[in-house]
């Protein structure tokens, strides 16, 4: 099983499977024998998350929008539709595009309106409860972040990826919580916790429906 060898300062010995390669992270004086030997104690471990992410990276590969096509907004399925107009919009009903886009500039007017959308929804969301959690974010953004769904700077800006306007509500309320939350505390500690679940006690639920938002995502290629 070919990898990279890290040698830090750690105690312990871990291994990290990304875009199929493997990396093993493994103490300073740790003899190669005994990270050899661990990596083939993981190796079942090791070849299935390998073949997961070819697989996603194949089914992202392949991900293809156009006039037909549902796409999710706030939890629900919506189609793509054709109108006689040269704006993309969303009418509530349907992602309603111009005529004669080819799949990439279909695609690409689709994340012109999700923006739209989600500036709009989030932000009301936003105001919404920092009124309730008595905090005042310095700025809310919608950016086009991949790997976050959210963050919150230490001047107290917030950002929001527009892809979380895919989500259902209570899952988009999770996240706008979770980075207010973060005003207060710029910690993951549980004093933070304590303050998301004082507004949403039940955000353990909704933060294992956001996961499996993410792992649906996983497999479709949205880059702009």
């Amino acid at each position: 099983m070919p990898y990279t060898l890290t040698r830090t300062r750690r105690k312990t010995t871990a291994i990290y499977v990304r875009n199929g390669t493997v990396e093993v992270r493994a103490p300073l004086r740790m003899p190669k024998r005994d990270i050899d030997r661990f990596v083939l104690e993981k190796e079942a471990w090791i070849v299935q998350c390998l073949a997961k992410q070819q697989a996603q990276a194949a089914q992202k590969e392949s991900f293809c929008i156009g006039y037909g096509s549902r796409l999710l907004f706030r939890g629900q399925e919506y189609p793509i539709t054709q109108q006689n107009s040269k704006r993309a919009r969303f009418d509530g009903e349907a992602f309603c595009l111009p005529p004669g886009l080819s799949p990439a500039q279909v695609k690409a007017a689709c994340i012109r309106v999700y923006k739209m959308l989600a500036k709009a929804h989030i932000g009301a969301r936003v105001a919404f409860f920092a009124a309730q959690m008595n905090v005042a974010p310095s700025s809310v953004k919608i950016n086009s972040a991949m790997r976050r769904w959210g963050s919150c700077s230490s001047l107290q800006r917030l950002n929001f990826s527009w892809r979380l306007v895919m989500a259902d509500d209570a899952v988009i309320d999770y996240v706008v919580v979770h980075e207010l939350a973060h005003i207060r505390e710029m910690n993951h500690s549980p004093r933070f916790w304590a303050v998301v679940e004082n507004v949403l006690p039940d955000f353990r639920i909704r933060k294992n429906e956001l996961k499996k938002l993410q792992q649906r995502l996983s497999g479709e290629d949205w880059n702009e």
